[in-house]
């Protein structure tokens, strides 16, 4: 049934209820109507839309792209060629969206790689729709090999916008935009309208703007994403978006509009470095150190290959703007190509025998540990794989080892409790000596972690960084705050810790840490830095002393850095007061907790009230705040502390 807008939704389907309000205070109607592009339909002509709360029956054997089906990645990768017809892609792209649209805590997962050449044309373009658990590639070495003429989209629902627009990517093409009657509004911009989890890398947008903002939906709102090594020519249409972060990205035509955290680094022609008074950007002018995440390909000779781009330090723009981007390439016969089928023990037994790992779209139910031993190795997941914890496992732990890297892979808590769901190096290796060099460090590229949503998930800690000189780019690591009935609940999705760093020289650039009971981040380690933190409160405490620390503080901070840190730099942190699942009074001394020392740094941050009795007291430590219900849906900043 439908919700008010002023009314809780059934538990089992409430998701970002806080954001909802919050965006009906943040925008004054006349700057969210000048947003909204020339032809943009009107809300009387927008389809309505149920919510995504159903899961998706377990994934067919046989495929649903039939004249694009893999036999080397398995039914569920599509690797369309540019000699099909504009219609049979669309038609197959149609059914996975149609399957997809919907089913947000589902098994189902997909895979749609394009061949280098061009698709779609003036009189027919191809428009390609993205739904949940979608990844949507081009098979070229550069972004410009694979041309899209129509669109590539993910957008929201009506009652809802994009505020649950996860789990879908697009990367390595180019978009031609060319507007199509079949898709209505959605046509007006190239528009990639999304929250968490949902990456836009190496993505070429031209003859368009890019639109960040679900303007077709009502309301119009989304909360947050991540762009990086990218050039959209028209400029992005920011809009409503709650928190963005866009890392070495040429912006083209520049940014529109900023609500509450907008964070910039290596980028060209983004928007100045202004923090409060209603404009929230933090603008840095590089990259301090960064790695592009891996990538499969096709070479010359008609080979795949996946290829591992190089270390970068204080980079500018994108990786590929003057030719080929600098790195490795990888033959795929280096590869083990898992099914979900295949057992941890076969997937073990390739990595000790000097292989990497390509995860094929499905659901990988862990019962022992995946363990990655050997220096540069690569695992690499195609279509949001994803690794289910059984039993109280980690599911997958790294030597201490360089230049290990994990990209694209989700990783879900399952019933019985896990210590760790992924460790990434040992607390006492090496001896306390360094773990690896700076010049080949580990790397996580759009890894995401799950405590409840799709079943029941228990996990004390999402993630535990024990490494030196680690690289942590795109994060999501969420304690679900909706899902499955049942699934969700104080004592039911119980987990301490999003993610606790221990290793020295560690830098995170886009991390989303969500609705933990304790501390959703502990950073242990030296010479920290992090660049874009996003952070909701658990949505649930049903009491003050249920969420207490001990200690002088009351409640629990968003992002801890412990107390004998000497040197930390955080830049770009937003911390939201959300606690709409429960009737209790539940407030936080402050958002940040940190020592306060000249080394230990923390540029534009802040805190905002969205719904709920309680909230924090402060920004950081004894700073700023408070941000409460009677402060209403407004950010209250620190500009730079101490």
């Amino acid at each position: 049934m439908s919700t008010h807008p002023l009314e809780r939704p059934p538990r089992e389907t409430q998701g970002r209820v806080g954001r909802r309000l919050a965006w009906r205070f943040a925008l004054p109607l006349a700057v969210v109507a000048g947003m909204i592009t020339t032809g943009a339909a009107s809300a009387a002509t927008l389809q309505s839309s149920k919510a995504p709360t159903q899961p998706g029956s377990p994934a067919a054997a046989v495929s649903i792209c039939p004249d694009a089906s893999s036999s080397l990645f398995g039914p569920n990768v599509c690797v369309f060629n540019p000699s099909m017809s504009t219609a049979s892609i669309q038609a197959q792209a149609d059914a996975i969206f149609a399957q997809q649209d919907f089913n947000e805590m589902g098994t189902e997962r997909y895979s749609l790689l394009f061949k280098p050449g061009v698709y779609g044309t003036a009189a027919q373009p191809l428009n390609v729709k993205v739904g949940y658990y979608t990844e949507v590639a081009g098979l070229g070495q550069d972004p410009d090999n694979v041309t899209i003429n129509g669109t590539v989209t993910a957008a929201g629902h009506n009652g809802s916008g994009a505020l649950t627009t996860f789990w879908r990517s697009v990367s390595n093409l180019k978009i031609h935009f060319l507007s199509s009657p079949n898709d209505g509004c959605h046509t007006s911009n190239e528009m990639w309208a999304v929250s968490q989890a949902a990456p836009m890398r190496r993505v070429h947008v031209e003859g368009s703007r890019t639109t960040f903002m679900p303007y077709c939906e009502n309301p119009n709102y989304a909360s947050g994403g991540f762009v990086a090594d990218s050039y959209l020519e028209g400029g992005a249409l920011n809009g409503s978006q709650q928190q963005f972060y866009a890392r070495n990205t040429n912006l083209g035509g520049g940014w529109s509009n900023s609500v509450w955290n907008q964070v910039f680094s290596g980028d060209i022609n983004p928007p100045g470095n202004t923090f409060g008074g209603g404009t929230y950007y933090t603008t840095l002018a590089t990259t301090p150190v960064s790695k592009e995440k891996p990538y499969l390909y096709i070479d010359g000779a008609g080979k795949y290959n996946v290829f591992v781009p190089s270390l970068q330090r204080d980079s500018v723009g994108t990786t590929w703007a003057t030719g080929h981007t600098a790195g490795t390439s990888l033959p795929i016969s280096g590869f083990f190509i898992a099914k979900p089928s295949d057992s941890v023990q076969a997937i073990n037994n390739a990595l000790s025998k000097g292989q990497n790992l390509l995860l094929t779209p499905g659901v990988y139910d862990v019962a022992q540990s995946i363990k990655v031993k050997r220096a540069n190795t690569v695992v690499l997941g195609l279509g949001y794989a994803t690794l289910t914890a059984q039993n109280g496992v980690t599911a997958l732990e790294t030597a201490d080892v360089p230049g290990i890297v994990i990209a694209g892979v989700t990783v879900d808590a399952g019933p019985v409790n896990s210590d760790v769901l992924m460790r990434i190096g040992s607390k006492n290796g090496n001896n306390g000596a360094p773990h690896q060099t700076t010049d080949n460090p580990t790397a996580l590229m759009d890894v995401f972690f799950r405590i409840g949503g799709p079943h029941v998930g228990k996990a004390t800690t999402s993630l535990e960084v024990n490494q030196d000189n680690t690289l942590l780019d795109h994060l999501w690591i969420w304690r679900a705050d909706h899902g499955v009935a049942g699934s969700v609940g104080w004592t039911i999705n119980t987990a301490d810790h999003g993610l606790i760093v221990n290793g020295d020289d560690v830098t995170a650039t886009g991390l989303f840490v969500e609705h933990f009971q304790k501390e959703d981040v502990i950073w242990n380690g030296e010479n920290g830095v992090n660049i874009f933190f996003q952070h909701e409160t658990p949505y649930d405490p049903p009491s003050q002393a249920a969420w207490d620390q001990p200690g002088p503080f009351v409640g629990y901070p968003a992002f801890k850095v412990a107390d004998d840190v000497q040197t930390f730099h955080g830049y770009g942190m937003g911390s939201y007061v959300v606690q709409n699942q429960t009737d209790a009074t539940a407030y936080a001394t402050a958002a940040y907790q940190a020592p306060v020392r000249a080394g230990v740094q923390f540029t534009h941050i802040d805190t905002v009230w969205i719904v709920g009795n309680g909230g924090y007291l402060h920004v950081i430590n004894d700073t700023g705040g408070p941000a409460v219900a009677a402060t209403g849906v407004v950010p209250v900043s620190v500009v730079q502390y101490p």
